[in-house]
Formats: C-alpha cells, structure tokens, sequence
C-alpha cells in the first residue's frame, strides 16, 4: 500500500509526507522489496526448506543484504571470497559508517576479520549463503576506564500544530515521548527507570530526570544520569527506549535523538544518534550500553517496537529476541 500511494498520490500512506517516486530513500526501499519478494512466474519452484532465498545459487545474480535494525541498508553482489575487511570498507562508503564502528553479525555471529592464528577471514569462511542477510551494528562510544558519569539525553520535538490529536489534546503543541531504560542481567530483566520511577530501588547507579520541556525550540527532553563505576557487577546491559504516551506511534514527532554526554563537560558531546525519517510504531529501542567483558559500550538500535510506559511487556519481548540475536 505504501508503493501504491506514492505512485497514485505522491504522498506517504502512514503520515500524508509528500514522496516522489525519484526519492533516493523510497527508490532503495523499492529496490530492497523487489530483491526481497521477486516476482515468481507460474510453474517457478521457490525452495523455503534451504537458507537461500533466491531460485538460484548462481553466483554471478545473488546478493547479500546489509541491514542496520533500523532498515537502513545496501544490496551487494554475493562473492564468497569477499574478505570481512572488504566488506567493512565497501558498508563504510554505501553506509556512511567507519569500519571501526562496525559490528557485522550473520546468523547470530560477529563476522571478525581475522581468525584465532591471524589469518584472513572470507565470507565463505562464515558459511554465508547467496541472498541472505547480514545486520550492521553501529558503535557509537566505547567507554574509556576513567570515564564514570556519563548523561544519556534523549529528545524530540513537538508534533507540527494543525494535527487533528493536537487539536483535541494539546493546548501549545506540546507532548510527551517519554525515555526509559531497561536493566538487564545477561537476558533476565531486572528493573525500568522512567519518569514514574526515577531513581532505582537495585541500582543507585541510574538516575532519571523526568520531564525537561523546552517550549521556545519545541523541544521535550529526558535525562538519564548512569555512574558506570557504580554498576553493580550483575547488571550489564543498559537498554534505552522512547515511548508515545497519547500517540498510537511515534511517527508526529520529529527527529527522535540522543546525544551523549561526560557529565563533567555537559557542552561537549561524546557522540550522538538521531532517527532521522518517521516511525511507524509506538515506540523505538534507541541504543544500548552494553559490557560483554571488554568494557562499557553504547551501540546504537533504532529497532521499532511496541509497547510504551503504560505497558512495558511488548518492549520486554522485543528487547529479549534482541538480546538472544545477539544484537544487545
């Protein structure tokens, strides 16, 4: 329904947005779903017992999909003796991510570049298969051992006026996402901080703000304070989420972010993410503070999700397949 909109209306089928059929963004998802779901003659046989997608192993018309968890991707021409250390420069030119942020998992492995004795690694190496998917996961800090208090700030900005739900709910265009991070022990949830909750019972470690509306640049934001040298040494995984309260998805806001901060220089940012085009879904798994046991590190998500402060069970579950994946 979304192509046939923009073919018929010129306009999004979710949020009314104008669309082009020559939007760079739209013509990459068409090229994505037609890669995806080809078109399959009368008398074709499609084999759904084997890994491969396609009808044919032939090297020379199969691809691989490299996708971040928020749909952001590039298609590939499939060769097995691509090197790891390739691939990753060929993701930092078509994904505008530097080959030391990334984190290449296939079938819940991280793809490394080099193997035990140093050697050169391949795709083949990994047993990746024609037509299937490899997900890109983007380092956005790695926390240094001196580093301690660090403020996770998450923000939007208000629904445009005009909007039918702001006419019956709001006064001056403001409206509440609302920030909280999951606590996890391994894959076993521990504890939500959040705005009805604002300081943990297990954990002093993790403060909230509540809110912090900023009215004149139509800002709303939510600050949440970690101490990482007051972690107790169970918890290991920080999960950050932004919520709609009233809203039934998150796609009136613009820009969902979060900027990063040592909370010693609060004007110096130590790295920043943003979802940059609407999200069709009650909330976003923004990023993640992670210690695998190599140290603290903030990996950015922006994986869709139901779910919000009212009911956190949908987020739970989405988080936990993430985990499980190996993605958090």
């Amino acid at each position: 329904c979304v192509t046939a909109s923009v073919r018929e209306h010129h306009t999004c089928s979710q949020c009314d947005v104008h669309v082009e059929e020559n939007n760079i963004q739209y013509k990459q998802y068409v090229e994505t779903l037609e890669f995806l779901f080809p078109t399959v003659a009368a008398g074709d046989e499609v084999n759904t017992a084997g890994q491969s997608l396609s009808l044919t192993d032939d090297e020379s018309t199969s691809h691989i999909v490299i996708t971040t968890l928020s749909g952001e991707c590039t298609i590939l021409p499939y060769k097995p003796d691509q090197t790891i250390l390739g691939l990753k420069d060929i993701v930092e030119q078509e994904l505008k991510t530097s080959r030391n942020k990334q984190s290449l998992l296939y079938n819940d492995i991280e793809l490394k570049p080099k193997g035990k004795n140093n050697e050169v690694l391949k795709l083949k190496d990994y047993h990746v298969q024609p037509n299937s998917t490899i997900y890109l996961l983007v380092l956005l800090y790695a926390i240094p051992d001196e580093l301690d208090h660090v403020i996770f700030d998450l923000f939007w900005g208000y629904p445009h006026s005009g909007r039918d739900y702001v006419r019956r709910y709001l006064h001056s265009g403001r409206d509440y996402l609302d920030a909280s991070v999951l606590l996890y022990s391994g894959s076993k949830f521990v504890e939500v901080i959040d705005f009805q909750n604002k300081k943990s019972t297990s954990c002093s470690a993790v403060k909230h703000s509540g809110d912090v509306m900023d009215d004149a640049k139509r800002l709303g934001h939510h600050t949440i304070n970690v101490s990482i040298k007051s972690m107790p040494a169970h918890i290991n995984k920080l999960v950050f989420t932004l919520s709609a309260w009233r809203s039934p998805n998150i796609s009136k806001y613009p820009n969902p972010s979060l900027k990063f901060f040592d909370a010693k220089f609060p004007d110096k940012q130590l790295c920043s993410d943003e979802m940059s085009h609407a999200a069709h879904s009650q909330a976003i798994i923004m990023c993640c503070l992670t210690n695998s046991g190599s140290g603290w590190q903030v990996f950015s998500l922006k994986n869709l999700s139901a779910g919000n402060a009212m009911n956190y069970e949908p987020l739970k579950k989405s988080i936990v397949d993430l985990i499980g994946k190996g993605y958090i």
